[in-house]
């Protein structure tokens, strides 16, 4: 239940999802310390340590049974967060408690439970950006002949569709992928190394038998589903990879602000909106107000997101020599808000785009407003070719258009361009009605979305057959 009357993280409350915010939880971390010291122990009898498997089995019996008030009590007695559950682990496994942490240095738990949820967020976040590049396609596909006007410094410019412009949107959210794949697959684990990354505690345990020491580190490495661990450490894991990871995430970040800026500047053209549930209130004072509050959503939790990096940057940066403690506070706040708001964002990629409303009639109507100018340069090759003299017709052209532009500025209700030059007897060989067919001036729009689909999206979603974009909720 809610406290109410302390601050509440909205991360947690509003806006990710409860996937995300449980991965992240005291309970999925301080078990996964005791799957480390349950799997440490194992790997040691293994390689003939005197561990008994009725240690292990006490251990195995109470990975999940935690005692969190018990913890506590021992980290306000101790001032060790790492050393109050070795306690609280000993009380509940009692026959274990001799060999619980044998060897190990805190960063065994804290460095290496800190990489498995790194990897499994990271599968979460790839996962749902797969959903979102999908759902992004499938609209591109949808609306990939539908001419609209193209904008360049927001003003209008050549005729571009409204699938076209989504393939910018997933283009980009792939590129996200490719970065989030290239984390997951060179993350390492710590594995054993000891206080100063010497792993001499676990030589003096094997007398000095340095293979063993070897496969230690590879056994527990392994009982995690790493097949790779960093050759060289101090007492942490390099945070660099913390600078990595997060540098990910805010290219997610990144993108997701471009596609909410982009979706808030088409819905004041009233071309595209974000679903509006029927009895949603868009304005405390303003009835009929619709505004894109979603879109916003994104550009603001994104650009707490792309704030982020700038602590796990330095951070990296501020490291001194084999280990400083310097970096403890600011990766437990850093690291899953970074993921909390990564996932928030994809959970509104996936709410906003299967739900999107173009607006067709209005989309036309921009595109007719502006056509007669974009169509100048066609109308100037036909008179041409039906004889005319280029200069005199440029000419013409040119003055009629500046005439129309102004009679526009001045509140008129449509481009009167092609009327101006009907009416212009240069012009009467030319068929003026057959140069306004938008589709003239698409260029290959449809043809490149095709293009992109096959060679960009299609791989993906051979590779994650089972990820297809499905709508979800969020709160509002």
């Amino acid at each position: 239940m809610m406290n109410h009357d302390t601050y509440e993280n909205p991360l947690i409350s509003r806006y990710a999802s409860r996937a995300m915010a449980e991965l992240w939880s005291s309970n999925r971390k301080f078990s996964t310390w005791r799957r480390l010291w349950v799997a440490l122990a194992r790997a040691e009898k293994e390689l003939g340590l005197e561990i008994s498997d009725a240690q292990i089995a006490a251990m195995e019996a109470k990975v999940d049974a935690i005692d969190f008030e018990a913890a506590r009590a021992y980290e306000k007695k101790l001032r060790h967060d790492v050393m109050a559950h070795v306690h609280t682990f000993g009380d509940a496994a009692p026959e274990a408690r001799a060999i619980i942490h044998l060897g190990a240095t805190s960063c065994y738990v804290t460095d290496n439970t800190d990489l498995i949820l790194l990897r499994e967020a990271l599968g979460r976040v790839r996962d749902q950006l797969v959903g979102a590049i999908d759902a992004l396609a499938v609209f591109a596909e949808r609306w990939k002949g539908e001419p609209c006007l193209g904008y360049t410094h927001f003003q209008p410019a050549q005729l571009v569709t409204i699938g076209k412009r989504a393939t910018l949107w997933c283009q980009d959210l792939l590129l996200d992928l490719d970065e989030i794949e290239r984390r997951i697959a060179e993350l390492r684990f710590l594995g054993v190394k000891g206080t100063t990354g010497t792993q001499a505690s676990f030589l003096d345990l094997f007398d000095g038998d340095h293979a063993k020491v070897e496969e230690l580190d590879r056994r527990v490495a392994a009982a995690f589903g790493f097949d790779r661990v960093f050759p060289v450490t101090g007492q942490t894991y390099p945070r660099k990879v913390d600078s990595l990871v997060l540098s990910a995430l805010v290219g997610l970040a990144e993108s997701a602000h471009r596609f909410g800026s982009d979706l808030r500047l088409l819905a004041h053209e009233r071309e595209l909106e974000e679903p509006f549930e029927a009895d949603q209130i868009g304005s405390s004072a303003m009835a009929y107000k619709r505004n894109p509050m979603r879109a916003e959503r994104l550009c603001s939790i994104a650009r707490f997101l792309m704030a982020q990096h700038a602590a796990a940057s330095q951070t990296a940066a501020t490291q001194w020599l084999e280990r400083t403690l310097d970096d403890s506070a600011v990766r437990r706040m850093t690291l899953p808000q970074s993921f909390l708001a990564a996932d928030a964002l994809l959970t509104l990629y996936l709410n906003v785009v299967p739900g999107l409303v173009v607006r067709p009639a209005v989309v036309a109507a921009h595109v007719e407003r502006e056509l007669p100018f974009m169509a100048t340069e066609a109308i100037l090759m036909a008179g041409v070719r039906a004889g005319g003299d280029r200069q005199d017709l440029h000419e013409r052209i040119r003055v009629h258009s500046l005439a129309a532009a102004d009679a526009v500025k001045q509140g008129a209700d449509r481009n009167d361009l092609i009327d101006r030059l009907q009416a212009d007897p240069a012009f009467a060989a030319v068929d003026l009605d057959a140069t306004l067919d938008p589709r003239r001036f698409i260029g290959r729009c449809p043809q490149q979305v095709d293009a992109f689909l096959d060679t960009e999206v299609e791989p993906v979603r051979r590779r994650y057959p089972n990820l297809r974009g499905q709508r979800q909720e969020v709160h509002v």
